[in-house]
Order: C-alpha cells, then structure tokens, then sequence
C-alpha cells in the first residue's frame, strides 16, 4: 500500500480556461462589483456569464467600406 499522496503538475490553461487582462470603464468595474455583491457571485463569473451572454446574442453587420 502507498502512502504517499501523489500530486502531478497542472499545465496552465489545462482546466479550459484562460487568463488575459483588459481594461474596462470604472464605471463598468463599479457596476460588476455592485452585481457581485447583490449576488454572491464572483467578478470572474460574472464576467464570464456576462461575455458568454453577449457572445451568443451578437451578430456581425454588414461589410466595411
């Protein structure tokens, strides 16, 4: 029997996700905490839930000149 508890290195990005900045309005900062707050939630999720929102509710118009 093994008594040792073997723990492998995760990969970055392996659980699917991935981490990149962006600047945002503090306006919009302010909104996403107030939302966090009323929630429960995390910024992190509500930005996810709020992009994957808009991701699946938007269209391209049209060409450019």
């Amino acid at each position: 029997m093994n008594n040792k508890l073997v723990i492998t290195k995760k990969l970055r990005g392996d659980d699917g996700y991935r981490v990149f900045s962006v600047r945002i309005k503090v306006d919009t900062f302010d909104r996403i905490n107030e939302l966090a707050e009323e929630t429960g939630r995390t910024r992190n999720e509500l930005i996810g839930m709020l992009l994957d929102f808009a991701l699946e509710h938007s269209e391209v118009a049209g060409e450019r000149a």
